[in-house]
């Protein structure tokens, strides 16, 4: 009952806090009266009429899919890649440098050295955003992967749990608060490189809207473009991943 009542307190914060946020933005706008700061009402007028006499909807699913595939590549590579360094020392020592690298290798570099190496094509783009993302997740997970307490390890192997049951049953749901994190950091990491690599090099997508407008200046439209990829991150993290990190903590209680 005590934690139902936090929980709605909670909700009711965040919801005060996004009017708080909306209000001083009209109130920014409203001082400034310019149109290249256009408030909220302005740019919901321009989302609306995208979304019914524009493009919206059609860049707006390229873009998802293009988010989709990469955050799903990145993700699983990431995640192998960052248990296999946290569980075997040695292999670590000899890839802790390379990540180092990758880590601090700006993505702009990567997104136009991916493009001349394999031309405009869509192959490229979907490596140059797993490229980017591929090193935060290996380094997440091998903090989780180092962090995995070896009596629940020692007790799967006294009831010979067998590997699959171990993983599924041991190691997975310690790993999921890291799981998490990489999924949220890289969900929003993923979709603003998708948006460079779209303006570099694509003909479609919400990366390329926001090239046509930005050139004609129009702000709501821009702003507009962005909300609406924000609102779809925002409905992600409310039915995926604020249930699966409740589900995740249920087994410490």
């Amino acid at each position: 009952m005590r934690a139902a009542g936090a929980e709605r307190k909670g909700t009711w914060q965040e919801i005060a806090s996004i009017l708080l946020l909306l209000s001083l933005w009209q109130i920014g706008a409203a001082l400034a009266a310019s149109r290249l700061f256009p408030g909220p009402l302005r740019v919901l007028q321009s989302l609306v009429h995208e979304a019914i006499n524009g493009p919206l909807f059609h860049h707006l699913s390229i873009t998802l899919a293009r988010v989709g595939v990469s955050f799903v590549i990145a993700m699983v590579i990431g995640t192998a890649l960052g248990i296999a360094l946290g569980r075997l020392p040695s292999l670590d020592r000899w890839l802790n440098p390379w990540l180092v690298v990758l880590l601090n290798l700006p993505a702009l570099v990567v997104i136009i050295l991916t493009y001349i190496w394999l031309g405009l094509v869509e192959t490229a783009l979907l490596v140059a955003v797993a490229l980017n993302k591929i090193p935060n997740v290996a380094v997440t997970l091998r903090e989780g992967a180092r962090a995995l307490d070896r009596d629940y390890t020692e007790v799967a192997q006294v009831y010979r749990f067998g590997h699959w049951t171990t993983l599924r049953e041991v190691i997975v749901p310690q790993l999921a608060p890291y799981l998490l994190a990489a999924a949220r950091n890289g969900l929003a990491l993923v979709w603003k490189i998708v948006l460079v690599v779209e303006l570099l090099g694509r003909s479609n997508g919400i990366g390329f809207q926001l090239q046509s407008y930005f050139q004609l200046f129009d702000v709501p439209r821009v702003i507009a473009y962005a909300a609406a990829f924000v609102l779809c991150v925002l409905l992600i993290e409310i039915m995926l991943f604020a249930p699966l990190e409740r589900r995740s903590g249920q087994w410490r209680r």
